[in-house]
């Protein structure tokens, strides 16, 4: 997964919440090694040594190129998604159709919530739907908006680029949450009146600890969920890079590593 190593001690890591170590997790990639030194150097290899209490078990039947990035937008959008109790009789919004937003879609849909996508691309609004989305707002649409004011009991933010948080604040009905797990660039601004009026909450979330993301494994299973991939040798990661940076892809690239030994 995205980690590989925590202090273990402190009552983040006491909790089985790693990932918020307050002596700095270890992640899987360009993370300073505390025993050895350097820095970890990611999977992108045949091999790699982890320990014991850092390793997760992928159940039988499921495909490992599409589980693969199960272990970080997968377990990114779980969390909070578990963590703030979304399920049956709940009006939920998933923000933005990428790599993070097309598995909030198909996990908030298998929570049982009501899913409510929004995006600003109206050419994602028939994927939205085949996703699970019971319903798809093209976010550019003020009157498309408006239908939806103060009727969301929460919202999962996966926009990494710039965008009006409050537009989507004014959504949420009393007590709601807007969960922010995209990561733009530049500071968003969020207006006072946008979470005083009528107690809106607004928070962040990121990946989850290693027995939650079991617990995705065996959840994802269960409801037959993966990520829905492109699968490409290695020798293509240039070519991948480009076409992800404009967003070319639907919605993970997943690098097939027998392809090393043709490197």
């Amino acid at each position: 997964g995205c980690m590989v190593d925590s202090c273990r001690t402190c009552p983040s890591c006491q909790k089985g919440l790693e990932q918020f170590c307050l002596t700095g997790a270890t992640f899987t990639y360009n993370s300073p090694d505390k025993h050895l030194g350097g820095h970890t150097l990611g999977g992108y290899s045949s091999g790699i040594v982890v320990d014991e209490a850092f390793t997760l078990r992928v159940p039988k039947g499921m495909d490992l190129a599409a589980t693969a990035p199960l272990l970080c937008a997968g377990i990114t959008t779980y969390s909070p998604l578990r963590h703030w109790k979304v399920g049956p009789g709940q009006k939920v919004g998933i923000v933005g159709l990428g790599g993070l937003g097309h598995m909030g879609v198909k996990l908030a849909r298998a929570f049982g919530a009501h899913v409510v996508l929004f995006t600003t691309s109206p050419s994602k609004v028939t994927d939205g739907l085949r996703l699970g989305a019971h319903e798809v707002v093209v976010s550019t649409d003020a009157a498309a908006m408006a239908k939806h004011a103060s009727s969301l009991d929460f919202i999962l933010d996966c926009v990494s680029a710039q965008h009006d948080l409050n537009a989507y604040l004014s959504l949420l009905r009393l007590d709601g949450t807007l969960c922010l797990v995209g990561v733009p660039e530049q500071p968003l601004a969020v207006h006072a009146f946008s979470v005083i009026m009528p107690r809106r909450n607004f928070s962040g979330s990121c990946i989850g600890g290693i027995a939650e993301t079991q617990e995705m494994l065996e959840f994802c299973a269960k409801h037959g969920i993966v990520s829905d991939i492109e699968l490409i040798p290695i020798q293509k990661i240039n070519e991948a890079w480009d076409r992800m940076i404009k967003q070319d892809v639907r919605y993970r690239f997943v690098i097939d590593m027998a392809s090393l030994k043709q490197a």
